[in-house]
C-alpha cells in the first residue's frame, strides 16, 4: 500500500505550496489576524505531512519484515512488535480523521463540579480529575491544574484544569456532561451502596486571532484567599481571583499562580474560552446549554455510568459503548469511549 497516497499527501503538499507563496508575499503581514491563521494553518500541514511520511516508512519496514520472513529469516518478533506500532499509530490517525471541527485541534480547558451528594460526590469529582489527568499523561499532553477548591471531608469542590495537545479539545469535548458513580460506599460505615454526580464540562483554549468582545462593566472581580493546592503560599496572600461575566452568569476563576496579576489574566483567559463555547452553542442552537447543565447534576441527566457494586461496568448512554474493566478505564484509559462518542457524532451529522 503507498501510505503517501492513502493519505493524500500529494493534496496536502499542493496546499502547503499554496501557502508558501501566500506568505512571500509583500502585503502577507498586513492583516495579522489573517496571517497568524495562515501560519497555524501551514504548522498544521506541515505535521499532517511529516506524519504521513512516518506512516509510510513504518509500512515500508513492515513489507521488509515480511520479505525476509518468506526467505526463511528468523523475524517473527521484530515483525510483530513493527506490526503492533503500526496498528496503533494508525488508530490514533483514524481517530483524528474525526476531528474535523473548526476548533478541535485546541488545547482544552476542563471544568469539574461535584453534584448532589456531599462528601460522596466530592469524592467522585476527584477521582474524575485524576482519571483525566493519566489519560492526559498516557497521550503525552501537558496537564496544569489552574483552580482547586477542596471538599470539607474529601475530595473537591471543583476543579479547572488545561489539556494541552494537539486535539485535546477535539477529543474531550464529548466529555461534557454529568458523570454517575455506583459504589460500596467508603464513608459509610454500614457500607451502604451510593449514587454519585459530577458535572464535566469542556472549552476549547481559544487563541489571540479569536475577538471576543467583553464589556468591562459586565464583570465582577473577586479577590480571595486560595485554600487548595498548590504550596504554602497559596494561604498566605488574597491572590486568587474569580471573574463573573454578569450578563451570562459564566464563571473562571484561578489561584494557581502567585501573582494576582498572573491568576486575574488567566482567568480572564479561561472566560474568554468559556464565552466564546457559549456563543457556538448558541448558534448552533443547542438546548443543553452551559447553565442548563450544571444546574441539574442528579439521576436522569448523565452521559456515562460507572458502576462498581453490585457488579463492574462503565457504560456511556449516548453510544451504548461499555467496558468491564472499570480499574483501566479509571487509571486513563478512555480512549475507546472518546473514539466511540466521535464515530457516532459523524454518523449523526452524514446526510441521509
Amino acid at each position: 500500500m503507498n501510505c503517501g497516497v492513502f493519505f493524500d499527501a500529494p493534496q496536502r503538499r499542493k496546499e502547503l505550496e499554496t501557502l508558501e507563496k501566500q506568505i512571500t508575499q509583500p502585503d502577507f503581514w498586513q492583516d495579522q489576524n489573517a496571517s497568524q491563521r495562515t501560519l497555524t494553518v501551514r504548522k498544521r500541514l506541515t505535521e499532517k505531512i511529516d506524519e504521513d511520511d512516518r506512516l509510510a516508512k513504518r509500512l515500508a519496514d513492515a513489507d521488509a519484515y515480511f520479505e525476509l520472513a518468506r526467505e526463511g529469516e528468523p523475524v517473527e518478533d521484530e515483525l510483530g512488535r513493527e506490526l503492533e506500532t503500526l496498528r496503533q499509530e494508525l488508530e490514533r490517525v483514524e481517530t483524528e480523521t474525526l476531528l474535523a471541527g473548526d476548533n478541535d485541534h485546541l488545547n482544552a480547558i476542563v471544568a469539574i463540579h461535584p453534584g448532589a451528594g456531599g462528601t460522596e460526590s466530592q469524592d467522585w469529582a476527584e477521582m474524575l480529575l485524576r482519571m483525566y489527568k493519566r489519560w492526559a499523561e498516557r497521550q503525552g499532553y501537558g496537564f496544569t491544574l489552574n483552580d482547586y477548591q477542596s471538599g470539607e471531608e474529601a475530595g473537591l469542590k471543583s476543579a479547572t484544569f488545561t489539556v494541552s495537545g494537539e486535539y485535546a479539545y477535539g477529543l474531550l469535548s464529548g466529555e461534557t456532561g454529568v458523570h454517575r458513580l455506583v459504589r460500596i460506599s467508603p464513608f459509610d460505615q454500614a457500607a451502604r451502596r451510593h449514587t454519585s454526580f459530577a458535572s464535566v464540562f469542556v472549552s476549547p483554549e481559544i487563541d489571540e486571532t479569536i475577538n471576543i468582545e467583553i464589556k468591562p462593566d459586565e464583570l465582577r472581580i473577586e479577590t480571595y484567599r486560595s485554600g487548595g493546592k498548590g504550596g504554602q503560599h497559596v494561604n498566605t496572600t488574597d491572590s486568587a481571583v474569580r471573574i463573573t461575566h454578569v450578563p451570562t452568569g459564566t464563571v473562571a476563576q484561578c489561584q494557581n499562580e502567585r501573582s494576582q496579576h498572573r491568576n486575574k489574566d488567566m482567568a480572564m483567559k479561561f472566560l474568554r474560552s468559556r464565552l466564546y463555547e457559549l456563543e457556538l452553542r448558541n448558534r448552533r442552537e443547542v438546548s443543553d446549554k452551559l447553565e442548563a447543565s450544571k444546574a441539574d447534576i442528579d439521576f436522569g441527566s448523565q452521559i456515562r455510568s460507572y458502576v462498581l457494586h453490585p457488579y463492574r461496568l462503565i457504560k456511556d448512554h449516548r453510544t451504548k459503548f461499555e467496558m468491564g474493566d472499570t480499574d483501566r478505564v479509571l487509571d486513563g484509559d478512555i480512549g475507546p469511549f472518546l473514539k466511540s462518542y466521535l464515530l457516532s457524532r459523524r454518523a449523526v451529522s452524514k446526510p441521509a
